[in-house]
């Protein structure tokens, strides 16, 4: 019998998430290690099962994901843009739900570039009038 999979891939700022659904008891794996271990906030580990929560399927899905780059707010915010996107795959009728709750929409924000002459982006050095 062949085991049906699901691949989603998700970006966020500067990470990029490849996710796998696997038909399972709900386990997160993030690059080989549980989330909790991986992710040390539970607020990001909310992030993560988010479309699990919204489409009633927690414990349905095992997910694996591999990600790569930016910190790690942003690598859980990719996560789930990935997980949005593979369960579009596993239901089409999930789309509605999805979308409404913004998980399918890339978040297009990223840092602004540092210009010359400025400590940062916007940032200026200290006005010394002497």
């Amino acid at each position: 019998m062949a085991l049906a999979i699901y691949y989603g891939t998700g970006r966020r700022k500067t990470s990029v998430a490849r996710v796998r659904l696997v038909p399972g008891e709900g386990n997160v794996t993030i690059n080989g290690r549980e989330m909790k271990e991986y992710f040390g906030l539970k607020t990001l580990e909310l992030i993560v099962r988010q479309p699990l929560h919204l489409t009633e399927t927690v414990d349905k899905y095992d997910v694996i994901a591999q990600v790569e780059g930016g910190g790690s707010s942003g690598q859980a915010g990719a996560i789930r843009h990935g997980i949005s996107r593979a369960l579009l795959k596993v239901d089409i009728d999930l789309r509605a739900a999805l979308k409404k709750a913004g998980f399918l929409t890339r978040d297009p924000r990223e840092k602004e570039r540092r210009k010359y002459g400025l400590k940062k982006a916007r940032k200026a050095s200290q006005f010394s009038k002497r």
